[in-house]
């Protein structure tokens, strides 16, 4: 059994061509449709616009399920919203970087 307890051993596994592939799949299954919005009324479809609008969450976290890594039944596409929101991940909480230029002289 594969563990994923590092962020080096994690983004190992998100690098590798059978994580891409299994990916590919469910992007695919779920029909490039955010599955948590889905539940709650709404459509989110993918953002060509933008770099990455949808990810593919582990239902049952990596860290705590490593077996079910590569399970498909264990995964679902969500949108980025939809996935941070999972995670914790707001933007309020986030403090900002010093801007060093803020108290320069503006001409």
């Amino acid at each position: 059994m594969q563990q994923y307890q590092t962020k080096e051993q994690q983004m190992k596994f998100y690098k590798s061509k059978a994580w891409r592939q299994l990916r590919l799949f469910v992007l695919e299954r779920d029909n490039y449709e955010c599955q948590e919005c889905k539940r709650n009324g709404y459509v989110k479809l993918a953002d060509n616009d933008k770099h990455k609008s949808l990810d593919v969450d582990h239902i049952k976290e990596l860290v705590d399920y490593p077996d079910l890594a590569m399970d498909p039944d264990n995964l679902e596409t969500l949108c980025i919203k939809c996935h941070n929101r999972k995670h914790g991940r707001y933007l309020k909480g986030f403090e900002r970087k010093p801007n060093k230029w803020e108290h320069d002289e503006r001409w």
